[in-house]
């Protein structure tokens, strides 16, 4: 058994590579084979988000303040406000992030498969972000 105290993981400016906007992640557990899940707080500042992407077992998304976005490639954005839970799929393509006046913080829950937990893909663009493609 192990016990992480709050604050032992800093803080850390989620890759402007992958992410738009000013995104931070604050670890919360890794993955210690043979276990595979892992699982951060996640904070994104209005109009951030994340880049398409996949997870190739899945993830869960647990909305925990504020107000957020989401969409699957081909579907409409969807809102996520506190408390919602999203299921992704594995390897289906998303992405989620922060409404565009309100910043949203969701706890990110994925397994890895062969050590890798993410496939990144094209940023988002502010068209498909405001719905307008």
């Amino acid at each position: 058994m192990e016990t992480r105290q709050n604050g032992s993981q800093p803080s850390q400016r989620a890759p402007a590579e992958h992410f738009t906007g000013t995104v931070r992640v604050d670890p919360l557990f890794q993955p210690s084979p043979p276990a595979r899940a892992g699982g951060a707080y996640v904070t994104f500042e209005p109009c951030a988000r994340s880049d398409w992407h996949t997870h190739p077992l899945g993830q869960t998304l647990i909305v925990t303040a504020g107000c957020g976005l989401h969409q699957r490639w081909g579907e409409t954005i969807e809102e996520i406000p506190p408390g919602d839970v999203v299921t992704i799929g594995a390897d289906e393509k998303h992405w989620h992030g922060a409404g565009p006046s309100t910043a949203m913080t969701h706890i990110a829950i994925q397994e890895s498969l062969d050590g890798k937990n993410v496939e990144r893909m094209e940023k988002v663009t502010d068209d498909q972000y405001h719905g307008r493609i």
